[in-house]
């Protein structure tokens, strides 16, 4: 492990964790790489003194800007209290910023309007700033259909007109996103990606579960259900707080391969599965760029296989050079936060060949896991049942080995569940619509390994 950072400002380090002994002529290297940032403070993207000028000037001197995405389409006053709820959130979010960061709120259906402040631009929060903002909120009312990819075009014109390093966006639905075709979706996250990160709820059940977490997907933010409406305020007022946490942004994980190895995979894998292998830009010879987004006090794991060429007895190598990056401005050479190493080791001894790190083979678990849930609420909606009880079985297996007590818990609300340890279980003949929209949200949280 190699640490970089200068003192006064977060701090990163990387650990990898893998078996690195490889029968003859074994290729695949597989890695956990944990990634911490430490020791920078919640500070809302503040302007704080660093002894690194790159650091300061990119990511952390430079601020942080938030827009809140509210969903005002016609479906919000089914019930009434929705768009109450909706209102009541969106100002215990506002009140959570701290004082200078940049903020604007979006009211959004078939088209994206500003509430606040208007003109294009964002208001930099104090008390003056907060108050006028929520009672702008006052005068949002719901109607019209739902287009996200026009409320995320306008948040980040919104972000592009700051000079802030934290370009954060938190958005909200209720309905499925029926006024603009899944392209027009799908090339607003393309145009999105990379310029600012996004948290996405959806409220209540009439959205579509996919929408929602494809656009937090995209944007490498976080995605959830709020069933019941008066838990929107709880739950927008952590989404802030977590963006008020951020300390650094655009990192990007460089991997370095020698001549003749490949990269397999790269997926992060705690807090959440997130596939990151098409998301490669080239950094020169040998070099690829995987995105992190913005980082506050946390810790993240990442699983790296590496195809490697075939080699003899007693030869080793450098599978993988593993390397956190800050970009920086102007056509500075980026700075290297921290570094670890990936390494490949081929011997005749099997019971080190054999050995599986628990690492490893924990998030191997976990990211199945996400898989069989997933694949098995599809086959279940499309009316398979035992395809969806083989998978949700499989599901409920996987949970109980691996202690993931959360989603256990949230498959046994789908599920009747016969033997955990065999994954023997009977599909529930009636499921509420909330749960298995829960189960399909949630499916890709992971636990980390027990100590």
């Amino acid at each position: 492990m190699a640490n970089f950072a200068k003192s006064n400002a977060p701090s990163f380090s990387v650990d990898v964790y893998q078996n690195e002994f490889l029968p003859e002529g074994a290729r695949e290297v597989n890695a956990i790489v944990t990634v911490t940032s430490t020791g920078g403070g919640t500070t809302g993207g503040m302007p704080l003194p660093t002894a690194d000028p790159q650091v300061s000037a990119r990511s952390r001197g430079a601020g942080a800007g938030v827009v809140v995405m509210v969903d005002c389409s016609g479906s919000m006053d089914y019930p009434p209290t929705k768009m109450r709820n909706a209102r009541d959130a969106t100002a215990a979010a506002i009140d959570t910023l701290r004082d200078g960061v940049a903020f604007a709120v979006v009211a959004g259906n078939h088209e994206a309007q500003e509430v606040y402040p208007g003109g294009g631009t964002l208001a930099v929060a104090d008390d003056a700033t907060r108050q006028a903002a929520k009672r702008e909120l006052r005068h949002i009312t719901a109607g019209g259909g739902t287009a996200i990819g026009t409320w995320l075009r306008l948040a980040d014109r919104l972000l592009a007109s700051a000079d802030v390093g934290i370009r954060h966006g938190i958005l909200l639905t209720d309905g499925r996103n029926e006024h603009e075709r899944p392209e027009e979706l799908a090339a607003a996250l393309e145009t999105c990606a990379g310029r600012f990160t996004c948290d996405a709820r959806g409220v209540g059940t009439d959205w579509e579960v996919k929408e929602v977490t494809g656009i937090a997907s995209a944007l490498l933010g976080s995605a959830d259900i709020v069933a019941d409406p008066g838990g929107l305020t709880a739950d927008f007022r952590q989404m802030m707080e977590s963006a008020m946490g951020k300390e650094v942004a655009d990192v990007a994980l460089r991997l370095w391969t020698p001549q003749g190895a490949e990269i397999g995979f790269v997926k992060q894998v705690a807090p959440t599965v997130e596939e990151l292998t098409d998301r490669r830009t080239e950094a020169g010879p040998r070099a690829g760029d995987y995105p992190t987004g913005s980082w506050g006090d946390e810790s993240r794991d990442y699983h790296i296989c590496v195809e490697v060429p075939a080699a003899g007895i007693g030869q080793e190598m450098l599978a993988a050079r593993v390397s956190l990056i800050l970009p920086s401005p102007g056509g500075v050479a980026p700075q290297t936060l921290a570094q670890g190493l990936v390494r490949a080791v081929w011997t005749d001894d099997m019971a080190a060949t054999t050995s599986i790190n628990a690492q490893v083979a924990h998030y191997t678990g976990q990211a199945e896991l996400a898989q069989a849930i997933q694949q098995g609420l599809d086959l279940r909606k499309s009316g398979d049942e035992p395809g969806a009880t083989a998978r949700l079985g499989r599901a409920v297996q996987l949970a109980n080995a691996s202690g993931n007590a959360d989603t256990a818990k949230l498959l046994s609300k789908v599920v009747d569940v016969v033997d955990a340890a065999a994954g023997t279980v009977r599909l529930k003949a009636k499921v509420a619509e909330a749960d298995e929209m829960t189960l399909e949200t949630r499916s890709t949280k992971t636990v980390r390994v027990k100590k």
